[in-house]
Protein backbone atom coordinates (compact mmCIF):
# COMPACT_ATOMS: atom_id res chain seq x y z
CA UNK A 1 0.00 0.00 0.00
CA UNK A 2 1.32 3.44 -0.94
CA UNK A 3 1.99 6.05 1.80
CA UNK A 4 -1.24 7.84 2.72
CA UNK A 5 0.24 11.31 2.23
CA UNK A 6 1.19 10.40 -1.36
CA UNK A 7 -2.31 9.11 -2.03
CA UNK A 8 -3.76 12.33 -0.62
CA UNK A 9 -1.53 14.41 -2.87
CA UNK A 10 -2.44 12.35 -5.93
CA UNK A 11 -6.17 12.63 -5.19
CA UNK A 12 -5.94 16.42 -5.00
CA UNK A 13 -6.04 16.41 -8.79
CA UNK A 14 -7.73 13.09 -9.47
CA UNK A 15 -11.13 11.66 -8.54
CA UNK A 16 -10.04 8.02 -8.57
CA UNK A 17 -6.87 5.91 -8.30
CA UNK A 18 -7.48 3.27 -10.95
CA UNK A 19 -8.98 5.42 -13.71
CA UNK A 20 -9.55 9.04 -14.69
CA UNK A 21 -13.27 8.56 -15.35
CA UNK A 22 -14.76 6.08 -12.88
CA UNK A 23 -14.23 3.94 -9.81
CA UNK A 24 -12.45 0.63 -10.45
CA UNK A 25 -11.53 -2.56 -8.64
CA UNK A 26 -8.14 -0.94 -8.01
CA UNK A 27 -9.92 1.78 -6.01
CA UNK A 28 -11.93 -0.90 -4.18
CA UNK A 29 -8.76 -2.84 -3.32
CA UNK A 30 -6.81 0.13 -1.97
CA UNK A 31 -9.81 1.47 -0.07
CA UNK A 32 -10.24 -1.86 1.74
CA UNK A 33 -6.54 -1.82 2.72
CA UNK A 34 -6.84 1.56 4.43
CA UNK A 35 -8.56 1.51 7.86
CA UNK A 36 -11.04 4.35 8.37
CA UNK A 37 -9.29 5.37 11.59
CA UNK A 38 -6.10 6.11 9.62
CA UNK A 39 -7.78 8.67 7.37
CA UNK A 40 -7.58 12.05 9.07
CA UNK A 41 -10.06 14.40 7.38
CA UNK A 42 -8.19 17.58 8.38
CA UNK A 43 -4.71 16.36 7.46
CA UNK A 44 -5.74 14.38 4.36
CA UNK A 45 -9.00 15.87 3.01
CA UNK A 46 -8.56 14.44 -0.50
CA UNK A 47 -7.98 10.92 0.75
CA UNK A 48 -10.91 11.25 3.16
CA UNK A 49 -13.24 12.36 0.35
CA UNK A 50 -12.15 9.47 -1.87
CA UNK A 51 -12.28 6.89 0.93
CA UNK A 52 -15.85 7.87 1.88
CA UNK A 53 -17.02 7.80 -1.72
CA UNK A 54 -15.42 4.45 -2.60
CA UNK A 55 -16.64 2.84 0.64
CA UNK A 56 -20.21 3.80 -0.31
CA UNK A 57 -19.77 2.36 -3.82
CA UNK A 58 -18.36 -0.89 -2.45
CA UNK A 59 -21.42 -1.30 -0.24
CA UNK A 60 -23.94 -0.47 -2.98
CA UNK A 61 -22.25 -1.77 -6.14
CA UNK A 62 -19.77 -4.52 -5.15
CA UNK A 63 -19.52 -6.08 -8.63
CA UNK A 64 -21.70 -4.12 -11.07
CA UNK A 65 -22.43 -0.41 -11.49
CA UNK A 66 -25.95 1.06 -11.65
CA UNK A 67 -26.11 0.30 -15.39
CA UNK A 68 -25.50 -3.40 -14.73
CA UNK A 69 -21.97 -3.29 -16.16
CA UNK A 70 -19.06 -4.98 -14.38
CA UNK A 71 -16.77 -2.67 -12.35
CA UNK A 72 -13.60 -2.24 -14.47
CA UNK A 73 -10.27 -3.61 -13.22
CA UNK A 74 -8.34 -0.30 -13.28
CA UNK A 75 -4.60 0.32 -13.09
CA UNK A 76 -2.54 1.31 -10.05
CA UNK A 77 -1.61 5.02 -10.34
CA UNK A 78 1.92 6.32 -10.71
CA UNK A 79 2.28 8.47 -7.62
CA UNK A 80 5.67 9.88 -8.59
CA UNK A 81 8.96 9.55 -6.75
CA UNK A 82 8.67 5.74 -6.65
CA UNK A 83 7.57 5.97 -3.01
CA UNK A 84 10.57 8.15 -2.19
CA UNK A 85 13.29 6.13 -3.97
CA UNK A 86 13.63 8.47 -6.92
CA UNK A 87 14.18 11.42 -4.63
CA UNK A 88 17.01 9.57 -2.92
CA UNK A 89 18.68 8.84 -6.27
CA UNK A 90 18.46 12.44 -7.36
CA UNK A 91 20.07 13.57 -4.14
CA UNK A 92 23.22 11.47 -4.67
CA UNK A 93 26.12 13.09 -6.63
CA UNK A 94 26.58 12.20 -10.29
CA UNK A 95 29.57 10.15 -11.43
CA UNK A 96 32.54 12.23 -12.40
CA UNK A 97 31.51 15.29 -10.47
CA UNK A 98 30.42 16.71 -7.18
CA UNK A 99 26.97 17.53 -5.99
CA UNK A 100 25.72 20.92 -7.04
CA UNK A 101 26.30 23.66 -4.49
CA UNK A 102 23.36 24.83 -2.42
CA UNK A 103 23.34 28.22 -4.08
CA UNK A 104 21.82 26.63 -7.18
CA UNK A 105 18.75 25.51 -5.24
CA UNK A 106 15.41 26.93 -6.32
CA UNK A 107 15.02 30.56 -5.20
CA UNK A 108 12.65 31.34 -2.34
CA UNK A 109 10.39 33.33 -4.64
CA UNK A 110 8.92 30.01 -5.81
CA UNK A 111 7.36 29.56 -2.39
CA UNK A 112 4.57 32.04 -3.12
CA UNK A 113 3.11 30.08 -6.04
CA UNK A 114 3.17 26.94 -3.88
CA UNK A 115 1.10 28.68 -1.22
CA UNK A 116 -1.37 29.80 -3.88
CA UNK A 117 -1.54 26.26 -5.24
CA UNK A 118 -2.35 24.94 -1.76
CA UNK A 119 -5.12 27.50 -1.42
CA UNK A 120 -6.59 26.45 -4.76
CA UNK A 121 -6.25 22.79 -3.75
CA UNK A 122 -8.13 23.49 -0.53
CA UNK A 123 -10.90 25.22 -2.45
CA UNK A 124 -11.18 22.27 -4.82
CA UNK A 125 -11.89 19.77 -2.05
CA UNK A 126 -14.35 21.92 -0.13
CA UNK A 127 -17.85 20.45 -0.43
CA UNK A 128 -20.36 22.48 -2.46
CA UNK A 129 -22.69 24.70 -0.50
CA UNK A 130 -26.15 23.36 0.20
CA UNK A 131 -28.76 25.13 -1.96
CA UNK A 132 -31.17 27.44 -0.18
CA UNK A 133 -34.89 26.56 0.06
CA UNK A 134 -35.55 29.13 -2.66
CA UNK A 135 -32.92 27.59 -4.93
CA UNK A 136 -34.33 24.10 -4.29
CA UNK A 137 -37.82 25.28 -5.20
CA UNK A 138 -36.54 26.86 -8.43
CA UNK A 139 -34.66 23.67 -9.32
CA UNK A 140 -37.81 21.66 -8.73
CA UNK A 141 -39.90 23.93 -10.95
CA UNK A 142 -37.28 23.93 -13.71
CA UNK A 143 -37.13 20.14 -13.61
CA UNK A 144 -40.92 19.83 -13.82
CA UNK A 145 -41.02 22.25 -16.74
CA UNK A 146 -38.56 20.10 -18.70
CA UNK A 147 -40.45 16.90 -17.84
CA UNK A 148 -43.74 18.42 -19.04
CA UNK A 149 -42.11 19.61 -22.25
CA UNK A 150 -40.71 16.15 -22.98
CA UNK A 151 -44.04 14.51 -22.13
CA UNK A 152 -46.05 16.95 -24.26
CA UNK A 153 -43.85 16.45 -27.29
CA UNK A 154 -43.80 12.69 -26.79
CA UNK A 155 -47.61 12.73 -26.67
CA UNK A 156 -47.79 14.30 -30.14
CA UNK A 157 -45.36 11.68 -31.49
CA UNK A 158 -47.33 8.84 -29.91
CA UNK A 159 -50.58 10.19 -31.34
CA UNK A 160 -49.13 10.25 -34.84
CA UNK A 161 -47.41 6.85 -34.61
CA UNK A 162 -50.40 5.13 -33.01
CA UNK A 163 -52.97 6.58 -35.39
CA UNK A 164 -50.83 5.71 -38.39
CA UNK A 165 -50.53 2.10 -37.20
CA UNK A 166 -54.09 1.82 -35.89
CA UNK A 167 -52.90 1.18 -32.32
CA UNK A 168 -55.06 1.51 -29.21
CA UNK A 169 -52.17 1.07 -26.77
CA UNK A 170 -48.55 2.18 -26.76
CA UNK A 171 -45.47 1.38 -24.63
CA UNK A 172 -42.31 3.51 -24.56
CA UNK A 173 -39.64 5.15 -22.36
CA UNK A 174 -39.10 8.72 -21.15
CA UNK A 175 -35.80 10.13 -19.95
CA UNK A 176 -36.18 13.32 -17.94
CA UNK A 177 -38.09 12.01 -14.90
CA UNK A 178 -34.94 9.95 -14.21
CA UNK A 179 -36.78 7.31 -12.23
CA UNK A 180 -38.81 9.76 -10.13
CA UNK A 181 -42.30 8.23 -9.94
CA UNK A 182 -44.18 11.50 -9.33
CA UNK A 183 -42.46 13.15 -12.29
CA UNK A 184 -43.19 10.11 -14.48
CA UNK A 185 -46.89 10.53 -13.61
CA UNK A 186 -46.63 14.21 -14.60
CA UNK A 187 -45.03 13.15 -17.89
CA UNK A 188 -48.00 10.86 -18.56
CA UNK A 189 -50.43 13.69 -17.82
CA UNK A 190 -48.57 15.94 -20.26
CA UNK A 191 -48.90 13.27 -22.95
CA UNK A 192 -52.65 13.07 -22.32
CA UNK A 193 -53.28 16.83 -22.21
CA UNK A 194 -55.60 18.15 -24.90
CA UNK A 195 -53.68 19.58 -27.80
CA UNK A 196 -54.34 23.22 -28.67
CA UNK A 197 -54.30 23.59 -32.48
CA UNK A 198 -53.64 27.33 -32.15
CA UNK A 199 -50.30 26.81 -30.41
CA UNK A 200 -47.15 27.19 -32.47
CA UNK A 201 -45.81 23.94 -31.02
CA UNK A 202 -48.41 21.22 -30.40
CA UNK A 203 -48.24 19.27 -27.14
CA UNK A 204 -50.03 16.21 -25.78
CA UNK A 205 -53.00 14.94 -27.74
CA UNK A 206 -52.68 11.22 -26.94
CA UNK A 207 -55.30 10.96 -24.18
CA UNK A 208 -57.35 8.55 -26.30
CA UNK A 209 -54.46 6.07 -26.45
CA UNK A 210 -53.64 3.66 -23.61
CA UNK A 211 -50.00 3.83 -22.57
CA UNK A 212 -47.34 2.40 -20.31
CA UNK A 213 -44.20 4.51 -19.88
CA UNK A 214 -40.87 3.65 -18.24
CA UNK A 215 -38.25 5.97 -16.72
CA UNK A 216 -34.80 4.84 -15.53
CA UNK A 217 -33.08 6.26 -12.46
CA UNK A 218 -30.11 5.14 -10.40
CA UNK A 219 -32.22 3.58 -7.64
CA UNK A 220 -35.29 2.40 -9.52
CA UNK A 221 -37.25 1.99 -12.74
CA UNK A 222 -40.48 4.01 -12.54
CA UNK A 223 -43.46 2.63 -14.46
CA UNK A 224 -46.81 4.37 -15.10
CA UNK A 225 -49.80 2.81 -16.87
CA UNK A 226 -52.78 4.67 -18.33
CA UNK A 227 -56.04 3.27 -19.75
CA UNK A 228 -58.64 5.69 -21.23
CA UNK A 229 -62.09 5.46 -19.68
CA UNK A 230 -63.64 4.06 -22.86
CA UNK A 231 -61.14 1.16 -22.77
CA UNK A 232 -61.40 0.25 -19.06
CA UNK A 233 -63.90 -2.53 -19.83
CA UNK A 234 -61.37 -4.16 -22.17
CA UNK A 235 -58.29 -3.77 -19.96
CA UNK A 236 -57.68 -3.42 -16.22
CA UNK A 237 -55.01 -0.78 -15.69
CA UNK A 238 -53.91 -2.29 -12.36
CA UNK A 239 -53.77 -5.85 -13.70
CA UNK A 240 -51.65 -4.70 -16.65
CA UNK A 241 -49.18 -2.89 -14.39
CA UNK A 242 -49.05 -5.64 -11.76
CA UNK A 243 -48.27 -8.27 -14.36
CA UNK A 244 -45.46 -6.24 -15.90
CA UNK A 245 -43.91 -5.27 -12.53
CA UNK A 246 -44.00 -8.85 -11.27
CA UNK A 247 -41.45 -9.80 -13.95
CA UNK A 248 -38.69 -8.34 -11.76
CA UNK A 249 -40.36 -8.18 -8.36
CA UNK A 250 -41.72 -4.63 -8.55
CA UNK A 251 -44.75 -3.28 -6.72
CA UNK A 252 -47.71 -1.00 -7.41
CA UNK A 253 -47.55 2.32 -5.54
CA UNK A 254 -50.83 3.99 -6.56
CA UNK A 255 -53.87 2.69 -8.41
CA UNK A 256 -57.09 3.86 -10.05
CA UNK A 257 -59.24 2.61 -12.91
CA UNK A 258 -57.37 4.77 -15.44
CA UNK A 259 -53.94 5.57 -13.95
CA UNK A 260 -51.58 3.33 -11.96
CA UNK A 261 -47.95 3.72 -10.98
CA UNK A 262 -45.24 1.48 -9.54
CA UNK A 263 -41.52 0.85 -9.45
CA UNK A 264 -38.80 -1.79 -9.50
CA UNK A 265 -35.88 -1.12 -7.18
CA UNK A 266 -32.27 -1.58 -8.27
CA UNK A 267 -30.82 -4.79 -6.84
CA UNK A 268 -27.19 -5.43 -7.79
CA UNK A 269 -27.16 -8.81 -6.01
CA UNK A 270 -29.90 -10.06 -8.34
CA UNK A 271 -28.57 -8.25 -11.41
CA UNK A 272 -31.58 -5.91 -11.54
CA UNK A 273 -30.64 -2.53 -13.02
CA UNK A 274 -33.12 -0.05 -14.58
CA UNK A 275 -31.34 0.32 -17.92
CA UNK A 276 -30.85 -3.42 -18.20
CA UNK A 277 -34.47 -4.43 -17.55
CA UNK A 278 -36.30 -1.57 -19.30
CA UNK A 279 -36.53 -3.07 -22.80
CA UNK A 280 -37.56 -6.54 -21.55
CA UNK A 281 -40.27 -4.78 -19.50
CA UNK A 282 -41.58 -2.93 -22.56
CA UNK A 283 -41.78 -6.23 -24.44
CA UNK A 284 -43.60 -7.81 -21.49
CA UNK A 285 -46.14 -4.96 -21.50
CA UNK A 286 -46.76 -5.48 -25.22
CA UNK A 287 -47.06 -9.26 -24.79
CA UNK A 288 -49.75 -8.77 -22.13
CA UNK A 289 -51.71 -6.63 -24.59
CA UNK A 290 -51.34 -9.28 -27.29
CA UNK A 291 -52.87 -11.90 -25.00
CA UNK A 292 -55.86 -9.60 -24.56
CA UNK A 293 -56.12 -9.07 -28.30
CA UNK A 294 -55.32 -5.36 -27.89
CA UNK A 295 -51.98 -5.27 -29.72
CA UNK A 296 -51.07 -6.40 -33.25
CA UNK A 297 -49.45 -9.82 -33.56
CA UNK A 298 -45.91 -9.96 -34.97
CA UNK A 299 -45.69 -10.81 -38.65
CA UNK A 300 -42.97 -12.06 -40.92
CA UNK A 301 -42.73 -8.78 -42.82
CA UNK A 302 -41.75 -6.57 -39.90
CA UNK A 303 -41.26 -8.22 -36.54
CA UNK A 304 -40.40 -5.00 -34.73
CA UNK A 305 -43.06 -2.80 -36.27
CA UNK A 306 -44.87 -2.06 -33.01
CA UNK A 307 -42.14 -2.28 -30.37
CA UNK A 308 -40.96 1.19 -29.38
CA UNK A 309 -38.07 2.33 -27.19
CA UNK A 310 -35.66 5.25 -26.85
CA UNK A 311 -34.25 4.78 -30.34
CA UNK A 312 -37.70 5.46 -31.82
CA UNK A 313 -38.18 8.64 -29.81
CA UNK A 314 -34.77 10.28 -29.14
CA UNK A 315 -34.41 12.62 -26.17
CA UNK A 316 -35.07 16.29 -26.77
Amino acid sequence: MAPLDQLDAYLAGNSYLGSTICATLEDYKQCKEIPVKDVNEKKMPNLHRWHSHISALIAKYPQYDFKGEAIPKGTAPSLGGNDGKQGAQDASPKKGGEAKPKKEAAPKKDAAPKKEAKKEEKKAVEPPKEPTPEELEKMKKDKLKKVLKEGGKRGVEIEGAADMGGLQFFCTAVDLPEGDLDLTVESMKAMNAKSDPTEEERKGGSGHIGKMIFSCGVDQLAVVAYVPEDKVAALSCEEWLKTVLSTFGGSVVSSSSTLCSGAIKTNSDKGIFPLKIREPMILEANNFLRKKGLFPEDNDDDDDECVFGDDDFPSM
